[in-house]
């Protein structure tokens, strides 16, 4: 898959407990058809994370990738904003 062809996705880091592997919520925003009223919807994607930078509440961008495991198709491309209080 060519570089620029990759989705990315931004989302907040809703679980870094396991090795090399954050779960991220992305939110979009859609309109409900019939009563019009705007609804978030979310989703989680397991994205590796190689070097385990990506803490709980910080707001990543991941790329799409070729199959790591059963649930991971994501890597992490890079860090936005760290969570509040996440420097040590």
């Amino acid at each position: 898959m060519s570089e620029e062809m990759r989705r990315r996705l931004t989302g907040v880091v809703v679980s870094d407990k396991m090795d090399k592997t954050i779960v991220v919520r992305v939110d979009r925003v859609m309109r409900h058809p019939v009563y019009k009223k705007v609804l978030t919807r979310g989703k989680n994607y397991s994205a590796h994370d190689e070097k385990g930078e990506a803490k709980a509440g910080d707001l990543v961008q991941i790329v799409e990738t070729s199959p790591m495991s059963r649930t991971k198709r994501f890597a992490l491309e890079q860090v936005l904003k760290k969570a509040h209080g996440g420097e040590q």
